[in-house]
């Protein structure tokens, strides 16, 4: 056994798999997944180029797992946590869920990139729960906050959560991973101007008062 091998197993703290995927999310944080090799993998782990075989299908069933943990990883090293029914104002609880979402999105960005080239990997990691909220979604956190709310009185009843939601997780997709398409695109830092326009636009909707 490699000596580093040997040391991140050492007490029976990991099991060779999930050593295994934490060496894969330790080189897709650094480089991305694109053009990564088994070799580059079982090196980072100190291990021989077949272990990977022992414990995963193919290179791109290893590297969903690495993607799905350090998706989890990034949303817990967040600043604050998501807000809460009834505490604050629904403005700023929405406000927070955005900006919460935005970051996320540009954290995760550059793990990301070169994924749109990888159909296998991306079919992988479709068939992999969502990491976020855990196991959620972002989508469906918002949604079950906003119905908390509803609850309370301190949003409409008319109002449907599910939509709000769509449109906040839209957002982020459009501002943030659109660069996946086009990294030559403007960085994925929305003004704060931005943030409340929606903020607001989310809250009145686009008709005239009456």
């Amino acid at each position: 056994m490699a000596p580093r091998r040997a040391a991140a197993l050492r007490g029976g703290e990991q099991s060779l798999r999930e050593h295994l995927v934490a060496a894969a999310r330790a080189l897709v944080a650094r480089c991305g997944t694109a053009g990564l090799t088994v070799r580059d993998i079982a090196g980072e782990a100190g291990v021989a180029d077949g272990v990977l075989y022992n414990h995963f299908a193919d290179k791109e069933e290893l590297l969903a797992h690495a993607l799905h943990a350090h998706v989890r990883a990034v949303e817990a090293e967040l600043d604050g946590v998501p807000p809460r029914p009834g505490e604050g104002t629904v403005a700023a609880n929405l406000r927070a869920y955005l900006e919460r979402s935005l970051a996320l999105h540009a954290a995760i960005l550059p793990a990301f990139a070169g994924l749109t080239t990888q159909p296998k990997l991306l079919a992988r990691l479709g068939d992999l729960p969502t990491p976020l909220h855990g196991g959620q979604g972002l989508r469906a956190d918002l949604a079950g906050y906003l119905r908390a709310e509803q609850g309370l009185g301190r949003v409409a009843a008319s109002a449907s959560p599910e939509a709000v939601a769509t449109l906040v997780v839209g957002v982020c997709h459009d501002l943030v991973l659109g660069r996946l398409l086009d990294p030559s695109g403007p960085p994925p830092e929305p003004s704060a101007e931005l943030v409340d326009a929606l903020v607001a636009t989310l809250l009145h909707g686009v008709l005239p008062g009456d």
